[in-house]
Protein backbone atom coordinates (compact mmCIF):
# COMPACT_ATOMS: atom_id res chain seq x y z
CA UNK A 1 0.00 0.00 0.00
CA UNK A 2 2.79 2.66 1.05
CA UNK A 3 4.65 1.49 -2.45
CA UNK A 4 1.58 3.19 -4.58
CA UNK A 5 1.84 6.82 -3.40
CA UNK A 6 6.08 5.65 -3.28
CA UNK A 7 5.59 5.04 -7.04
CA UNK A 8 3.42 8.47 -7.98
CA UNK A 9 5.99 10.62 -6.58
CA UNK A 10 9.16 8.88 -8.23
CA UNK A 11 7.27 9.08 -10.93
CA UNK A 12 6.10 12.54 -10.59
CA UNK A 13 9.53 14.24 -9.98
CA UNK A 14 10.62 11.99 -13.09
CA UNK A 15 8.09 13.60 -15.40
CA UNK A 16 8.73 16.82 -13.90
CA UNK A 17 12.46 16.79 -14.47
CA UNK A 18 11.92 15.51 -18.28
CA UNK A 19 9.70 18.78 -18.82
CA UNK A 20 12.17 21.53 -17.35
CA UNK A 21 15.04 19.76 -19.28
CA UNK A 22 12.72 20.15 -22.43
CA UNK A 23 11.80 23.48 -21.91
CA UNK A 24 14.84 25.20 -19.53
CA UNK A 25 17.92 26.14 -22.07
CA UNK A 26 21.52 24.21 -21.99
CA UNK A 27 22.58 26.57 -18.97
CA UNK A 28 25.02 25.32 -16.06
CA UNK A 29 21.96 26.90 -13.64
CA UNK A 30 19.53 23.95 -15.02
CA UNK A 31 21.94 21.60 -14.78
CA UNK A 32 22.14 22.97 -11.06
CA UNK A 33 18.35 22.98 -10.97
CA UNK A 34 17.28 19.27 -12.27
CA UNK A 35 20.61 17.68 -10.88
CA UNK A 36 21.46 19.40 -8.12
CA UNK A 37 18.26 20.81 -6.30
CA UNK A 38 15.57 18.49 -7.74
CA UNK A 39 17.51 15.55 -7.47
CA UNK A 40 17.90 15.83 -3.64
CA UNK A 41 14.82 16.92 -3.16
CA UNK A 42 13.64 13.71 -4.72
CA UNK A 43 15.35 11.81 -2.73
CA UNK A 44 14.03 12.76 0.56
CA UNK A 45 10.01 13.49 -0.40
CA UNK A 46 9.94 10.06 -1.98
CA UNK A 47 9.92 8.70 1.37
CA UNK A 48 7.39 10.86 2.86
CA UNK A 49 4.38 7.81 2.88
CA UNK A 50 6.81 5.64 4.89
CA UNK A 51 8.05 8.03 7.41
CA UNK A 52 4.29 8.75 7.98
CA UNK A 53 3.52 5.38 8.51
CA UNK A 54 6.51 4.91 11.21
CA UNK A 55 5.00 7.95 13.17
CA UNK A 56 1.77 6.89 12.85
CA UNK A 57 1.99 3.60 14.63
CA UNK A 58 4.29 5.03 17.29
CA UNK A 59 1.80 8.18 18.16
CA UNK A 60 -0.59 5.57 18.23
CA UNK A 61 1.39 3.44 20.76
CA UNK A 62 2.19 6.55 22.83
CA UNK A 63 -1.12 8.01 22.83
CA UNK A 64 -3.01 4.72 24.41
CA UNK A 65 -0.59 4.64 27.56
CA UNK A 66 1.14 1.30 26.27
CA UNK A 67 4.48 2.96 26.46
CA UNK A 68 4.60 3.49 29.87
CA UNK A 69 3.32 0.46 30.62
CA UNK A 70 6.28 -1.78 28.31
CA UNK A 71 8.69 0.53 30.55
CA UNK A 72 7.24 -0.88 33.97
CA UNK A 73 7.05 -4.39 32.48
CA UNK A 74 10.73 -4.44 31.11
CA UNK A 75 12.29 -2.83 34.10
CA UNK A 76 14.10 -6.58 35.36
CA UNK A 77 14.77 -7.46 31.77
CA UNK A 78 16.45 -4.09 31.31
CA UNK A 79 18.57 -4.38 34.47
CA UNK A 80 19.83 -7.18 33.35
CA UNK A 81 22.05 -5.43 30.73
CA UNK A 82 22.55 -2.43 32.94
CA UNK A 83 19.25 0.07 31.90
CA UNK A 84 16.43 0.10 33.86
CA UNK A 85 12.26 0.70 32.54
CA UNK A 86 13.17 3.92 32.12
CA UNK A 87 15.22 3.33 29.08
CA UNK A 88 12.62 2.09 27.14
CA UNK A 89 11.07 5.08 26.03
CA UNK A 90 14.08 7.02 24.72
CA UNK A 91 15.12 3.45 22.88
CA UNK A 92 11.86 3.40 21.33
CA UNK A 93 12.46 7.11 20.64
CA UNK A 94 15.20 6.38 18.84
CA UNK A 95 13.50 4.40 16.54
CA UNK A 96 11.71 7.80 15.29
CA UNK A 97 15.36 9.64 15.65
CA UNK A 98 18.30 9.06 18.46
CA UNK A 99 18.48 13.13 19.07
CA UNK A 100 14.98 13.73 20.98
CA UNK A 101 15.69 9.74 22.43
CA UNK A 102 18.77 10.97 23.59
CA UNK A 103 17.71 14.25 25.62
CA UNK A 104 14.49 12.28 26.89
CA UNK A 105 17.06 10.17 28.99
CA UNK A 106 17.20 12.97 31.12
CA UNK A 107 14.61 11.30 33.03
CA UNK A 108 16.65 8.51 34.36
CA UNK A 109 17.98 9.63 37.40
CA UNK A 110 21.14 6.90 37.56
CA UNK A 111 23.66 8.23 36.24
CA UNK A 112 25.53 4.76 34.78
CA UNK A 113 22.43 3.99 33.25
CA UNK A 114 21.46 7.33 31.89
CA UNK A 115 24.98 7.06 29.84
CA UNK A 116 24.09 3.39 29.20
CA UNK A 117 21.00 4.31 27.12
CA UNK A 118 22.92 7.23 25.65
CA UNK A 119 25.06 5.17 24.20
CA UNK A 120 23.62 2.65 22.86
CA UNK A 121 20.26 4.41 21.75
CA UNK A 122 21.56 5.69 18.15
CA UNK A 123 22.01 1.59 17.48
CA UNK A 124 17.92 1.68 16.81
CA UNK A 125 16.73 1.77 13.56
CA UNK A 126 15.77 5.36 13.20
CA UNK A 127 14.07 6.92 10.60
CA UNK A 128 17.01 8.46 8.71
CA UNK A 129 17.70 5.23 7.81
CA UNK A 130 14.49 4.58 6.31
CA UNK A 131 15.12 5.99 3.00
CA UNK A 132 18.42 4.17 2.46
CA UNK A 133 17.13 0.42 3.35
CA UNK A 134 14.13 1.09 1.03
CA UNK A 135 16.16 1.96 -1.56
CA UNK A 136 18.75 -0.94 -0.95
CA UNK A 137 15.92 -3.54 -0.35
CA UNK A 138 14.11 -2.52 -3.55
CA UNK A 139 17.32 -3.07 -5.40
CA UNK A 140 18.52 -6.46 -4.19
CA UNK A 141 15.47 -8.20 -3.12
CA UNK A 142 12.17 -9.09 -5.31
CA UNK A 143 8.42 -8.04 -4.10
CA UNK A 144 7.98 -11.30 -4.20
CA UNK A 145 5.04 -12.97 -1.04
CA UNK A 146 5.89 -15.99 0.43
CA UNK A 147 2.44 -18.19 1.34
CA UNK A 148 0.43 -15.41 0.15
CA UNK A 149 1.22 -13.51 3.43
CA UNK A 150 4.45 -12.16 3.95
CA UNK A 151 6.32 -9.86 1.38
CA UNK A 152 10.24 -10.66 0.94
CA UNK A 153 11.02 -6.67 0.96
CA UNK A 154 9.03 -5.75 4.05
CA UNK A 155 10.58 -9.03 6.24
CA UNK A 156 13.92 -7.69 5.60
CA UNK A 157 12.59 -4.18 6.40
CA UNK A 158 11.78 -5.94 9.92
CA UNK A 159 14.62 -8.11 10.24
CA UNK A 160 16.63 -4.87 9.92
CA UNK A 161 14.70 -3.53 12.94
CA UNK A 162 15.62 -6.86 14.88
CA UNK A 163 19.16 -6.96 13.80
CA UNK A 164 19.39 -3.25 15.40
CA UNK A 165 17.68 -3.97 18.97
CA UNK A 166 20.12 -7.36 19.41
CA UNK A 167 23.38 -5.32 18.45
CA UNK A 168 21.71 -2.45 20.92
CA UNK A 169 21.61 -5.18 23.84
CA UNK A 170 24.78 -6.39 22.95
CA UNK A 171 26.40 -3.44 23.33
CA UNK A 172 25.07 -2.02 26.55
CA UNK A 173 25.93 -6.22 28.16
CA UNK A 174 29.59 -4.99 27.00
CA UNK A 175 29.10 -1.11 28.06
CA UNK A 176 27.53 -2.39 31.46
CA UNK A 177 31.24 -4.63 32.13
CA UNK A 178 33.32 -1.07 31.90
CA UNK A 179 30.99 1.81 33.22
CA UNK A 180 30.72 1.06 37.05
CA UNK A 181 29.18 3.04 39.80
CA UNK A 182 28.16 2.67 43.22
CA UNK A 183 24.91 4.71 43.29
CA UNK A 184 22.20 2.39 43.14
CA UNK A 185 18.75 2.16 41.58
CA UNK A 186 15.16 2.71 41.37
CA UNK A 187 11.95 2.92 38.85
CA UNK A 188 8.98 4.78 40.38
CA UNK A 189 6.78 6.17 37.56
CA UNK A 190 3.17 7.05 38.07
CA UNK A 191 0.60 4.85 35.23
CA UNK A 192 -1.99 7.03 32.75
CA UNK A 193 -5.11 5.23 31.77
CA UNK A 194 -5.68 3.13 29.10
CA UNK A 195 -7.63 4.86 26.28
CA UNK A 196 -8.48 5.15 23.08
CA UNK A 197 -6.05 6.71 20.35
CA UNK A 198 -7.25 10.23 20.04
CA UNK A 199 -7.28 10.84 16.06
CA UNK A 200 -6.62 14.65 16.37
CA UNK A 201 -3.55 14.39 18.27
CA UNK A 202 -2.18 11.68 15.88
CA UNK A 203 -2.85 13.43 12.75
CA UNK A 204 -1.26 16.14 14.21
CA UNK A 205 1.91 14.11 15.60
CA UNK A 206 2.31 13.09 11.80
CA UNK A 207 1.98 16.64 10.39
CA UNK A 208 4.29 17.61 12.84
CA UNK A 209 7.09 15.10 12.58
CA UNK A 210 6.87 14.72 8.65
CA UNK A 211 7.08 18.45 8.51
CA UNK A 212 10.51 18.35 10.67
CA UNK A 213 11.42 15.29 8.12
CA UNK A 214 11.34 17.50 5.43
CA UNK A 215 12.51 21.07 6.56
CA UNK A 216 15.17 20.02 9.13
CA UNK A 217 16.26 16.94 6.63
CA UNK A 218 15.55 18.66 3.56
CA UNK A 219 17.68 21.57 4.11
CA UNK A 220 20.65 19.49 4.58
CA UNK A 221 20.13 17.43 1.94
CA UNK A 222 19.62 20.66 -0.71
CA UNK A 223 22.88 22.36 0.60
CA UNK A 224 24.82 18.95 0.46
CA UNK A 225 23.61 18.20 -3.26
CA UNK A 226 24.06 21.67 -4.37
CA UNK A 227 27.73 21.23 -2.99
CA UNK A 228 27.76 17.64 -4.79
CA UNK A 229 26.62 18.99 -7.79
CA UNK A 230 29.65 21.64 -8.10
CA UNK A 231 32.16 18.83 -6.84
CA UNK A 232 30.81 16.57 -9.71
CA UNK A 233 30.42 18.87 -12.53
CA UNK A 234 34.28 20.71 -12.17
CA UNK A 235 37.37 19.58 -11.81
CA UNK A 236 40.98 19.92 -12.90
CA UNK A 237 40.99 22.39 -15.39
CA UNK A 238 43.53 20.50 -17.27
CA UNK A 239 41.81 17.08 -17.64
CA UNK A 240 38.45 18.72 -18.04
CA UNK A 241 40.02 21.04 -21.03
CA UNK A 242 41.22 17.06 -22.49
CA UNK A 243 37.79 15.16 -21.97
CA UNK A 244 36.21 17.81 -23.45
CA UNK A 245 38.29 18.12 -26.61
CA UNK A 246 38.13 14.48 -26.61
CA UNK A 247 34.19 14.69 -26.77
CA UNK A 248 33.97 17.76 -29.74
CA UNK A 249 36.56 15.25 -31.93
CA UNK A 250 33.89 12.42 -31.58
CA UNK A 251 36.67 10.18 -29.32
CA UNK A 252 33.85 9.79 -27.04
CA UNK A 253 30.10 10.09 -27.04
CA UNK A 254 28.30 11.85 -24.73
CA UNK A 255 27.31 8.83 -22.47
CA UNK A 256 31.54 8.41 -22.41
CA UNK A 257 31.82 11.87 -21.70
CA UNK A 258 29.57 12.02 -18.56
CA UNK A 259 31.25 9.65 -17.02
CA UNK A 260 34.30 10.33 -17.16
CA UNK A 261 33.52 13.78 -16.81
CA UNK A 262 31.92 12.50 -12.90
CA UNK A 263 35.25 10.14 -12.77
CA UNK A 264 37.53 13.00 -12.63
CA UNK A 265 35.99 15.66 -11.10
CA UNK A 266 36.72 16.73 -7.04
CA UNK A 267 33.88 14.75 -5.80
CA UNK A 268 35.10 11.40 -8.16
CA UNK A 269 38.89 12.12 -7.07
CA UNK A 270 37.86 12.01 -3.03
CA UNK A 271 35.78 8.72 -4.02
CA UNK A 272 39.31 7.52 -5.49
CA UNK A 273 40.93 8.80 -2.37
CA UNK A 274 38.42 6.94 -0.01
CA UNK A 275 37.67 3.23 -2.41
CA UNK A 276 41.00 0.96 -1.36
CA UNK A 277 39.58 1.82 2.08
CA UNK A 278 35.96 0.73 0.94
CA UNK A 279 37.02 -1.55 -1.19
CA UNK A 280 37.02 -5.26 1.21
CA UNK A 281 33.16 -4.06 1.82
CA UNK A 282 32.28 -4.29 -1.99
CA UNK A 283 32.01 -0.90 -2.45
CA UNK A 284 33.22 1.85 -5.41
CA UNK A 285 33.91 5.40 -5.33
CA UNK A 286 30.31 6.41 -6.03
CA UNK A 287 28.95 5.11 -2.78
CA UNK A 288 32.12 6.03 -1.00
CA UNK A 289 31.52 9.88 -2.15
CA UNK A 290 27.99 9.27 -0.59
CA UNK A 291 29.58 7.71 2.71
CA UNK A 292 31.31 10.91 2.87
CA UNK A 293 28.22 13.11 2.54
CA UNK A 294 26.17 11.18 4.51
CA UNK A 295 27.93 11.75 7.62
CA UNK A 296 26.06 14.69 7.86
CA UNK A 297 23.21 12.79 8.13
CA UNK A 298 22.20 9.09 6.83
CA UNK A 299 19.33 10.00 4.44
CA UNK A 300 21.76 12.31 2.57
CA UNK A 301 22.64 8.88 1.32
CA UNK A 302 19.83 8.76 -1.58
CA UNK A 303 20.20 12.62 -2.01
CA UNK A 304 23.93 11.96 -2.53
CA UNK A 305 23.82 9.02 -5.17
CA UNK A 306 20.44 10.83 -6.95
CA UNK A 307 22.88 13.36 -7.44
CA UNK A 308 25.54 11.89 -8.44
CA UNK A 309 24.08 9.60 -11.33
CA UNK A 310 21.65 12.63 -12.32
CA UNK A 311 24.92 14.57 -13.16
CA UNK A 312 26.35 11.21 -15.11
CA UNK A 313 23.73 11.21 -17.49
CA UNK A 314 21.74 14.14 -17.41
CA UNK A 315 19.76 13.07 -20.40
CA UNK A 316 18.09 9.72 -18.51
CA UNK A 317 15.20 10.52 -16.75
CA UNK A 318 14.52 7.35 -14.94
CA UNK A 319 14.00 6.93 -11.20
CA UNK A 320 17.57 6.92 -9.20
CA UNK A 321 16.40 3.28 -8.15
CA UNK A 322 16.24 2.66 -11.57
CA UNK A 323 19.38 3.94 -12.77
CA UNK A 324 21.59 1.80 -9.69
CA UNK A 325 20.08 -1.07 -10.39
CA UNK A 326 20.73 -1.18 -14.15
CA UNK A 327 24.25 0.18 -13.58
CA UNK A 328 26.99 -2.24 -14.78
CA UNK A 329 30.64 -2.44 -14.01
CA UNK A 330 33.33 -2.79 -16.76
CA UNK A 331 33.26 -6.75 -17.24
CA UNK A 332 29.46 -5.98 -17.59
CA UNK A 333 28.39 -7.46 -14.09
CA UNK A 334 25.79 -5.63 -11.68
CA UNK A 335 27.48 -3.03 -9.32
CA UNK A 336 24.46 -3.55 -6.65
CA UNK A 337 24.83 -7.18 -6.47
CA UNK A 338 22.85 -9.01 -3.27
CA UNK A 339 26.24 -8.85 -1.67
CA UNK A 340 27.01 -5.47 -2.55
CA UNK A 341 23.61 -4.57 -1.40
CA UNK A 342 23.47 -6.63 2.10
CA UNK A 343 26.70 -4.89 3.04
CA UNK A 344 25.48 -1.42 2.73
CA UNK A 345 22.40 -2.50 5.08
CA UNK A 346 24.81 -3.85 7.75
CA UNK A 347 26.93 -0.30 7.18
CA UNK A 348 24.06 1.89 7.58
CA UNK A 349 22.48 -0.01 10.62
CA UNK A 350 24.88 0.71 12.85
CA UNK A 351 27.29 3.40 11.29
CA UNK A 352 26.97 6.89 13.56
CA UNK A 353 26.25 8.57 10.24
CA UNK A 354 25.05 11.57 12.34
CA UNK A 355 26.90 14.54 13.05
CA UNK A 356 23.63 16.35 15.17
CA UNK A 357 23.52 13.01 17.24
CA UNK A 358 27.24 13.29 18.20
CA UNK A 359 27.02 16.74 19.18
CA UNK A 360 23.75 16.24 21.30
CA UNK A 361 25.75 13.38 23.14
CA UNK A 362 28.26 15.86 24.29
CA UNK A 363 25.93 18.15 25.25
CA UNK A 364 24.35 15.87 27.07
CA UNK A 365 27.17 14.41 28.62
CA UNK A 366 29.38 17.84 29.07
CA UNK A 367 32.64 15.68 27.22
CA UNK A 368 34.20 14.74 24.17
CA UNK A 369 34.88 11.65 25.42
CA UNK A 370 31.76 9.84 25.13
CA UNK A 371 30.74 10.83 21.74
CA UNK A 372 34.13 10.07 20.41
CA UNK A 373 33.61 6.56 21.74
CA UNK A 374 30.06 6.00 20.14
CA UNK A 375 31.95 7.54 16.63
CA UNK A 376 34.53 4.98 16.96
CA UNK A 377 32.30 1.54 17.97
CA UNK A 378 29.71 2.16 15.81
CA UNK A 379 31.94 2.75 12.86
CA UNK A 380 33.90 -0.05 13.61
CA UNK A 381 31.21 -2.30 14.25
CA UNK A 382 29.59 -1.11 10.57
CA UNK A 383 32.67 -2.14 8.95
CA UNK A 384 33.58 -5.47 10.33
CA UNK A 385 29.59 -6.24 9.69
CA UNK A 386 30.16 -5.02 6.51
CA UNK A 387 32.85 -6.85 5.92
CA UNK A 388 31.75 -9.82 6.76
CA UNK A 389 28.71 -10.05 4.57
CA UNK A 390 30.19 -8.88 1.62
CA UNK A 391 32.82 -11.61 1.93
CA UNK A 392 30.69 -14.19 2.73
CA UNK A 393 27.60 -13.21 0.33
CA UNK A 394 30.29 -12.45 -2.83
Amino acid sequence: MVSIPHQWIENGFGALTGFLSNVLPKHFLTSLLLNGVLAGLAGIVVFVPQIAFLFFFIAILEDTGYVTRVSFILDKLMRKIGLNGRSVIPLMGGVACAIPAIMSARTISNKKERLLTIMVTPLMTCSARIPVYILIISIIIPSETIGGIFNLQGLAMTGLYFIGIIVTILASLVFNQFIKTEERSSFIMDMPVYRMPRWRNIGLTILEKVKVFLFDAGKIIIAISIILWGLSSYGPTEKFAELQTSFKQGEIDNTQYSSLKLENSYAGMMGKTLEPIIEPLGFNWKMGIALVTSFAAREVFVGTMATIYSVEDEENTTSIREKMMNETNANGEKVYTFAVGFSLLMFYAFAMQCMSTLAVVYRETKSWKWPAIQLVYMTGIAYLFSFIAYQLLK
